[in-house]
């Protein structure tokens, strides 16, 4: 599996992803409606950011986006999201795309990672993001709407670099 850049002949997979992901309504708080161009604006960064893929032949398995997470005063903080194609999960994917992110942001002197909004539902990501260091700040009470579990906590999670 390579992990780089994303470019512009990758973007019909990228797209399945983020429109199979999103429509699922488990783990993001994005629109279930979003169109193409919506997730097309919010998926692929500008710099600072950087928006990859995780690819194996010509197959996108998953896809990250980072940069800072605020502007300004907070830009020395990171923040990334991470979608995997549905049948690509559980072959560590979405760790080694977690993992790029680090290293990217390490090496761009930010000083730590944040995540604004992991729902406590989605299990698989808090492990991942603790096994990697990070620690949950702060959970927010049933902010995000899960399509079967009802309303569900939205986590803060933190990792200082």
């Amino acid at each position: 599996m390579e992990i780089r850049e994303v470019v512009e002949a990758d973007w019909p997979q990228v797209w399945a992803i983020i429109h199979d992901v999103v429509r699922r309504q488990e783990t993001f708080t994005y629109d279930p409606a979003m169109s193409e161009g919506e997730a097309r604006g919010i998926w692929l960064e500008r710099p600072p950011g950087v928006t990859v893929v995780a690819v194996e032949s010509d197959r996108v398995l998953g896809t990250a986006k980072m940069g800072p997470n605020r502007a300004g005063p907070g830009a020395h903080v990171s923040t990334a999201s991470f979608m995997v194609a549905s049948d690509a999960r559980g072959r560590g994917v979405g760790t080694k795309l977690c993992e790029h992110a680090l290293d990217w942001a390490k090496s761009r002197g930010y000083a730590g990672m944040q995540f604004n909004a992991v729902a406590e539902s989605n299990q698989t990501a808090v492990d991942l993001y603790r096994r990697l260091g990070f620690s949950i700040i702060g959970t927010v009470p049933a902010a995000f709407e899960h399509p079967t579990l009802g309303r569900v906590g939205l986590h803060v999670m933190y990792r200082q670099f």
